[in-house]
């Protein structure tokens, strides 16, 4: 994609972008229903509007539509319905500790997770802290190991090997990204089948790209996008599907989640030719590439529902920290063309940790055969 495209939408000419830091793993087996509370909906003078009625006018024609007028011309409020990820995950947290709260009366059984944390990346020590929170309150037993950046590859080994074996561990973690010197994919292949509740484990990806097979676990940040569909009331069936990216961690799960659900789907990646006509043709967009603001208004189909998974830090003089998070997404244009968006943050990224959560709750229920 040429980088021509994917210039900066925000209304400070002194923004600029920082280094990219992506967070798309921060790291649906519930019941598919919508928060109870009014989500705080976000963007401009948006009013809070109930859940309970998100019935979106999103196109249903599978036919490509006319591009849009520019975005220059785009005027008004924004009119898209805000998906708002953190009130959902609140909801399925509190599903989730009502369900390991009966568990536990039942059998005695607490759901556990560990975490591997290798090196001192503060933004890694960080998503493991915020995952650790997050079991705390749902009442998941966390177990963490932290090794210095200049361990071996067989300590991490050996410590996976351990929490493989240990039946307080349901779900097991390595924290992304591993110093240089060791093989990723190594190590992410230690991790039992039966544990990897990151769902990154090449048999469970195996399984999900298969008709009629099911996947023990299924990559969190995807998962969770998913859910926001669902639980929004999004049709799928027979919906066209733009996903941008095809990273194993998000984009090529997400295409396959949604075409398990008869949806059609292309995937737009570095290397498309004429990437805003196939994305201007979709229902359904999943943005995921870790490139500030590259969607823009004039790439989407009136009526479409976009979820943004990118996090990414663009400079801010106004901001007490020097800088704002920002998605993939040009907000302030696709809110006016979309019928439903992701904010960021608030959007994709609470998902993702409710879902961990999720896993690893489903986890302890198969290992412990509990319904």
């Amino acid at each position: 994609m040429a980088s021509t495209l994917f210039g900066d939408c925000s209304t400070s000419s002194a923004a600029r972008l920082l280094p990219l830091h992506r967070h798309t793993t921060i790291s649906l087996l519930f019941r598919r229903l919508l928060p109870q509370s009014l989500p705080r909906q976000l963007g401009p003078s948006r009013t809070p509007t109930s859940l309970r009625a998100l019935s979106f006018p999103y196109s249903t024609s599978s036919s490509p539509s006319p591009a849009p007028p520019a975005v220059a011309s785009l005027a008004g409020e924004a009119s898209a319905t805000v998906i708002d990820g953190k009130a959902v995950a609140k909801k399925i947290r509190d599903e989730i500790s009502a369900e390991i709260l009966g568990m536990k009366e039942a059998t005695g059984v607490v759901p556990g997770l560990a975490v591997i944390l290798v090196g001192d990346r503060a933004e890694s020590a960080t998503y493991v802290r915020n995952k650790k929170k997050a079991c705390g309150h749902v009442g998941i037993n966390s177990f963490e190991v932290h090794l210095p950046a200049n361990s071996s590859e067989e300590e991490v080994l050996k410590y996976i090997s351990e929490f493989n074996a240990d039946p307080n561990v349901h779900g097991i973690l390595v924290q992304l990204p591993l110093p240089s010197h060791m093989n990723e994919q190594n190590v992410l292949n230690a991790v039992s089948m039966e544990k990897d509740v990151d769902g990154f484990h090449p048999l469970n990806i195996g399984q999900l790209a298969m008709r009629d097979r099911e996947p023990l676990f299924v990559p969190c940040t995807p998962k969770g996008c998913m859910e926001l569909l669902h639980r929004y009331g999004v049709n799928i069936k027979g919906k066209r599907a733009v996903v941008i990216g095809r990273s194993n961690i998000v984009g090529m799960p997400a295409a396959l989640l949604l075409q398990r659900e008869d949806a059609t789907i292309s995937i737009v990646h570095s290397r498309t030719s004429s990437p805003e006509e196939i994305t201007r043709q979709a229902d359904i967009v999943i943005a995921a590439v870790g490139q500030a603001n590259m969607l823009r208004g004039n790439w989407i189909k009136p009526g479409a529902v976009v979820i943004d998974v990118g996090i990414n830090r663009v400079e801010d003089p106004t901001s007490p920290r020097g800088y704002k998070l920002v998605g993939d997404v040009c907000y302030e244009e696709v809110c006016k063309v979309a019928s439903a968006i992701t904010p960021v943050p608030g959007g994709v990224g609470p998902m993702t940790i409710a879902m961990l959560l999720s896993n690893t709750l489903a986890s302890a229920k198969r290992i412990h055969n509990f319904h």
